[in-house]
């Protein structure tokens, strides 16, 4: 009798996914968009394509996201129509390995549903970008430094579920134990879009490690998210507004790093913006991305001018101010992961801090 309920509630999961997955296609403008990736690759077979290189470049990577969004829409169609007529073969037959195996795949096709879902969310107009996220511990020493360090480690895992690549930019180390700050690069489709949902303050409730009388600590780190702009973007930078320094490179002693003065600091006076990088070993490469970095948080300044002079009420309702508190991770004396401005709650912060951050990104998006 257990085995028909579970047979029919797979049946209708999968129905459910598939229904959805048809009401989104409009949403998604997947026959527009496919018509345009057919268009980009007749393009492409022009003699004259690669003659300016900027265009093309532009349409090479319009290509590739059009490329991963269509395709991650014809996936899941297909494979939610395989696994309806393998259930029903399944059940014809009598085959409870076959069922089991599917009932186990259902977690993996919903979760690349939502994935399709929340990409309808994600209109803005550099939400397709690559991100770049800043972490700065607060006040609180090596306890805030700590917790930098742990938030690093969560958006490294949270980009490796999502099958991103995360590139270190810079890093400036605690002198005990975590980070000052650290600052990474995000490379997947719609990164930007998703990590927006990251910005503001971050709290953690503890026992600290590091206390000898085991009290309980509060501790504070911000993120700060900004869109990957590609080098044909126009953010006007005017010598005059800017210094930079170079200086020896910081962190734990020996690296080779060290001993030139190869890191970079780039001060923006008219928005008091400053920039450091210094991971690289040349300090020409290190001034590259400190000023890919300046360029991209000047956007978002500019943005977020723009959605202040939006609806108050909406500005209220999704405020993202980079002093705003936005996020408690409690381990002590209960636990618990709460965001306050949708009331989204996990009472298991060791998996939130892994990396499984999609319900509370999913939660922002759809507040």
């Amino acid at each position: 009798m257990n085995q028909v309920i579970n047979t029919h509630e797979l049946r209708t999961k999968l129905k459910a996914l598939q229904d959805g997955l048809t009401s989104l296609k409009q949403g998604l403008e997947i026959e527009r968009k496919s018509s345009r990736l057919e268009e980009i690759k007749r393009m492409e077979a022009e003699p004259y394509f690669w003659e300016n290189p900027t265009e093309s470049k532009k349409l090479q990577k319009e290509k590739k996201l059009l490329e991963d969004e269509v395709g991650a829409f014809l996936k899941l169609e297909v494979d939610l129509s395989e696994n309806l007529e393998l259930l029903e073969l399944a059940v014809s037959e009598g085959d409870d390995e076959t069922l089991a195996e599917l009932s186990g795949a259902l977690s993996s096709l919903q979760s690349a549903y939502e994935n399709l879902e929340n990409q309808k969310m994600l209109s803005g107009e550099q939400d397709a970008s690559n991100a770049i996220l800043t972490i700065n511990s607060g006040a609180g020493g090596t306890e805030s430094m700590d917790w930098a360090w742990m938030l690093q480690r969560m958006y490294f895992r949270w980009a490796e579920r999502q099958n991103f690549v995360v590139k270190t930019l810079d890093v400036v180390p605690g002198e005990e134990a975590g980070v000052k700050s650290a600052t990474l690069l995000i490379e997947g489709p719609y990164a930007y879009g998703y990590l927006k949902a990251e910005v503001g303050v971050h709290r953690l409730v503890r026992i600290s490690p590091f206390d000898s009388n085991a009290r309980r600590h509060t501790s504070f780190a911000s993120v700060y998210v900004s869109p990957e702009l590609d080098d044909d973007f126009e953010v006007e930078i005017n010598d005059k507004d800017i210094r930079i320094d170079v200086y020896r490179s910081g962190g734990h002693g020996g690296q080779s790093v060290n001993t030139t003065d190869s890191a970079v600091r780039i001060t923006h006076y008219p928005s008091g913006l400053v920039v450091t990088c210094q991971n690289e070993r040349s300090q020409l490469k290190n001034k590259e991305i400190a000023f890919k970095i300046l360029k991209s948080r000047l956007y978002e300044l500019h943005l977020e001018e723009e959605r202040k002079k939006q609806d108050a009420v909406e500005a209220g309702k999704k405020k993202i101010d980079f002093g705003s508190q936005i996020r408690s991770y409690v381990l002590h004396p209960y636990k618990m992961v709460k965001d306050h401005r949708t009331g989204e709650e996990s009472g298991n912060p060791d998996a939130v801090l892994d990396g499984k951050l999609t319900p509370f990104i999913r939660s922002y998006l759809l507040s």
